[in-house]
């Protein structure tokens, strides 16, 4: 057997491979996808509730529909372009919104399509449950810099001492 070299992957890194994963649906290729995403998590204190439960969600297949709007924004994410989804916020309002892809992630139990929407002109996590529909564009999105738009990374703490 060979030697395998292990590092710990950047949150980048992570989310590309989550995002390639979630759609592959059920088959065994899917299944041995996700058990090398569980080895990529083997350094991570899994006594953390968050952590565990991200990790569950990270290896567990999205239902049929979730994956098909997750390839759409996968396919828009490589191709650059902008997609316009219909939203259902928190709230319970619906909204359409033209959104520049910019990655995807999962903190907890769901998925977020994290991208800048150019209704409220700012970065969004658009819970993928809540999308009701995707839709491609044939708009140009700019290109975005995913490790500045990951909401769910944990941050040094200021008065941590810093290490020698």
């Amino acid at each position: 057997m060979a030697n395998v070299i292990r590092h710990s992957l950047t949150a980048e890194e992570l989310a590309a491979l989550a995002l390639s994963l979630a759609h592959l649906g059920a088959g065994p290729q899917s299944v041995t996808a996700r058990r090398g995403l569980r080895h990529a998590f083997e350094h991570l204190d899994l006594d953390d509730d968050v952590i565990a439960t991200t990790l569950t969600t990270l290896t567990t297949p999205l239902p049929t529909d979730v994956a098909r709007r997750a390839r759409a924004v996968a396919n828009a994410i490589t191709a650059r372009l902008v997609i316009r989804i219909q939203y259902h916020d928190a709230a319970g309002r619906m909204t359409v919104r033209d959104v520049e892809p910019v990655t995807c992630l999962v903190h907890g139990e769901f998925w977020y399509l994290v991208g800048w929407c150019r209704m409220r002109r700012s970065i969004r996590a658009f819970r993928f449950d809540r999308i009701l529909a995707v839709e491609p564009t044939d708009l140009p999105a700019r290109a975005h810099l995913p490790q500045r738009y990951l909401p769910f990374q944990r941050r040094a703490r200021a008065n941590r001492p810093s290490a020698a």
